[in-house]
């Protein structure tokens, strides 16, 4: 029984000139940049197609597309089309080319098959035919039997099969072009090359490139936007470094017209590289990645117009050694998928939005997410978004002009309500005397306080503290919302008299602050045991955005006891962050690491911050993100304090000692209390401080006293009241606070000067 031919042979050799239709594979999402490709690089027509398009032109077009191509995956080039209804039509379509004509049996293959159908539903079932036809072939027609190598081939073929039949072709590009052969190495989770491209070009980079405009990534990563926009920008074949092509063992190969298309994309590559080109730099936090991009970059032979360094989000600014009036942003934040904690990612992603918003006025951005709604939480608006395709997820590119593109009001999460509304004082009216003599006392406070607050640009404060024993609650302002801890009443009042009180306080507040009742917290005050600690009061949700000194903090006014903030350590935090330069911090008890961020904004070269409670941990990470800072160099320990200490091999030049009064948690064998435990402790923190180094231990347990022993085997220097601002100076024993250091290594210390 004679076998058909294939309905559209292209197995015997052609004129190099003959015009042919090709076939070139792309991501999802990439079709229309690369229609748009084919055509510039001298295709006859294109046509796109889901993940691909179909282009004509003569043999040279083939080889411009797979040197010149920044977004195919691969280049085809089709020898038969024929059908494929089951396995024996499968075979037979594909031993009906001339094999002999497109390559010797000497060299190796390979088949990627890709479709199913009703009879072949397994794809290496159907590449196992498809090589059984091809060596079947060569042994009929008396010749040796070519070999299979899936992992280096001579030539690989591609068959694709569909309900319509099969597409067999030849794989010119011999290996997914998005391999430039410059990046050995990659972060986490790195963009393909091709991929990177598509963004830049759907930023239009070379339009701002040609304009004279800067382009900084500052979540460089390996660098891979780098890279593709500077080869872009200096006229860089993506395919020059590669090893070799598909085609190049083809018998149809014609090696003098591709050496003349290679010699060209050479001399191109030459003159870019010496050309002025604009300014392209890339920060990352990862002193490992950086390292890394700086070799990827070295390989591709831009180290003179490709600069990168170690440089958190944090401190993200325009580049200020000569006029850059316009530019481009482009980045690929971690959206969650391999890198990053999801919960911290919206604050990250405000972080970025306020930074470019700020830093970058009249500049473009381009901001790659597989989340929209981290695109959103950066509060710019995005005058365009495409779909592209990153692996098998699907993302969203978001277009941003900063020209007077302000970032919204509306949080980075959205809130859960609107707050606690008080039950008086809602109606207005007169107050009553009690109510009055609190808010004058409030007003009287708040005056006092004023200077301070506007000299030092103090956001969150301690406004009152049971100043009248009647009115035994604690109020706090965070920016334009107050928080009030309502003090546990001693058993001897009169319950009713108490609610009588806090009415009135609820009262008095509004009018006294000028604030809405709904932007006001309440809560009641009392001893916690173990986990209670941790626990929510409620389900608000919202976290607000403070200020203190440089650093951006979150604070929960609702759904906890404490509000993840403690404004009596303020001078401690302040303090450690001008003493973090250049040391390695240690953060213990760190509880939502706000001391760990204003150290690392203070420049610590690491921070470490320990704690026994996930819900802590997880705040500290949203708080590291608000600020640009990622775990690289700020390092996050789940794990009791003192048996951690007592594992860990790491010294560091600086430690933060701040541990709970007491604690009883399930998660620890034995109970904790601050008195009678705090002497081991502290010796075990000492053994973790370099020579030279500082520990500051710190607690709020009223009446506590210093281990003798620490006093006489350490210098203790008792340092309370200096860490104490005026909010708090009224009451004294708020907590105490020592700093202490190994007497041998001690060297006379200047007196600390508050500000």
């Amino acid at each position: 029984m004679p076998r058909p031919a294939p309905t559209s042979p292209a197995s015997s050799p052609q004129p190099a000139t003959a015009n042919r239709q090709w076939f070139a594979t792309c991501p999802k999402g990439m079709e229309g940049l690369l229609r748009d490709e084919m055509l510039a690089l001298g295709a006859d027509s294109a046509r796109e197609t889901v993940a691909g398009v179909y282009f004509d032109g003569p043999l040279a077009m083939g080889y411009r597309a797979c040197l010149w191509s920044r977004l195919a995956n691969r280049v085809l080039l089709p020898l038969g089309k024929f059908e494929a209804g089951d396995a024996d039509a499968l075979y037979r379509g594909v031993h009906a080319l001339s094999w002999r004509d497109i390559f010797s049996p000497e060299q190796t293959f390979s088949i990627d098959f890709t479709g199913e159908n009703a009879q072949i539903r397994n794809t290496q079932f159907g590449a196992q035919r498809c090589k059984d036809a091809i060596v079947d072939w060569f042994t009929e027609q008396g010749l040796e039997r070519p070999s299979v190598d899936r992992r280096n081939p001579d030539l690989r073929f591609n068959v694709r099969l569909s309900r319509h039949g099969a597409l067999l072709a030849l794989d010119m590009s011999g290996g997914s072009l998005h391999r430039r052969n410059y990046r050995l190495q990659a972060g986490a989770a790195p963009l393909k090359e091709n991929l990177a491209a598509a963004i830049l070009l759907r930023a239009d980079w070379p339009g701002m490139a040609a304009r004279g405009g800067a382009l900084i990534d500052p979540m460089c990563g390996s660098g891979t936007l780098l890279l593709e926009a500077a080869m872009m920008a200096a006229d860089i074949a993506p395919g020059l470094g590669r090893e070799r092509f598909g085609f190049e063992r083809w018998h149809g190969h014609n090696a003098a017209q591709w050496q003349a298309l290679l010699a060209d994309a050479q001399g191109r590559a030459q003159r870019g590289r010496q050309a002025q080109l604009p300014e392209m730099r890339g920060y990352d936090a990862d002193a490992a990645v950086v390292r890394r991009a700086q070799e990827n970059i070295a390989r591709a032979g831009l180290q003179d117009a490709v600069r990168v360094s170690c440089r958190p989000l944090a401190e993200l600014s325009k580049p200020t050694h000569r006029p850059l009036p316009q530019g481009l942003i482009v980045c690929n934040p971690p959206y969650g998928e391999r890198l990053g904690d999801r919960d911290s990612l919206p604050y990250l992603y405000r972080e970025l939005g306020e930074t470019l918003a700020r830093e970058f006025k009249g500049w473009q951005a381009a901001i790659f997410t597989g989340d929209k709604a981290l695109g959103r939480a950066t509060g710019l608006r995005s005058h365009k978004q495409y779909t592209l395709w990153n692996g098998a997820l699907e993302a969203s590119l978001l277009l941003f002009d900063l020209t007077d593109n302000r970032v919204s009001d509306r949080p980075p999460v959205a809130p859960g309500g609107a707050g606690v509304v008080s039950r008086a004082g809602e109606q207005g009216g007169e107050l009553s005397p009690g109510a009055a003599m609190f808010a004058n006392r409030l007003r009287k406070n708040r005056r006092r306080l004023a200077a301070w607050v506007k000299r030092e640009g103090i956001e969150c404060y301690r406004l009152y503290d049971a100043d009248m024993p009647e009115y035994a609650v604690a109020v706090d302002l965070y920016g334009t919302r107050v928080h009030v801890a309502e003090y546990q009443a001693p058993a001897g009042v009169d319950p009713q008299a108490a609610a009588t009180r806090l009415d009135e306080i609820r009262a008095a507040l509004p009018p006294a602050l000028g604030v809405a009742a709904a932007d006001i917290a309440y809560k009641v005050r009392q001893r916690q045991r173990g986990d209670e600690q941790y626990r929510k009061q409620g389900t608000e949700g919202e976290l607000l955005t403070v200020r203190e000194g440089g650093a951006r903090l979150l604070v929960n006014l609702h759904d906890y006891l404490d509000t993840g903030l403690f404004l009596d350590h303020r001078p401690l935090r302040l303090r450690l962050g001008k003493e973090a330069a250049g040391r390695d911090f240690l953060n213990l008890f760190c509880y939502t690491g706000t001391a760990t961020v204003h150290a690392a904004l203070g420049g610590a070269r690491s921070t470490t911050s320990v704690d026994l409670s996930n819900t802590y941990l997880g705040w500290l990470r949203k708080n590291l993100a608000q600020n640009g800072l990622d775990e690289s160099r700020n390092h996050i320990v789940r794990a009791d304090c003192l048996s951690w200490l007592q594992e860990s091999t790491q010294r560091y030049d600086l430690i933060l000692l701040d541990p709970p009064s007491f604690s009883n948690s399930r998660k620890v064998e034995r109970s904790f209390d601050v008195q009678r435990d705090h002497g081991d402790l502290v010796r075990a923190a000492l053994a973790r401080l370099r020579s030279g180094g500082v520990l500051y231990f710190s607690n709020n347990r009223r009446g506590f006293r210093l281990d003798p022993e620490l006093v006489s085997s350490y210098h203790c220097e008792d340092i309370s009241r200096a860490t104490l601002d005026p909010d708090f100076q009224r009451n004294p024993k708020i907590h105490r606070c020592w700093r202490i250091t190994q007497p041998s290594s001690e060297k006379p210390a200047s007196p600390w000067v508050r500000r």
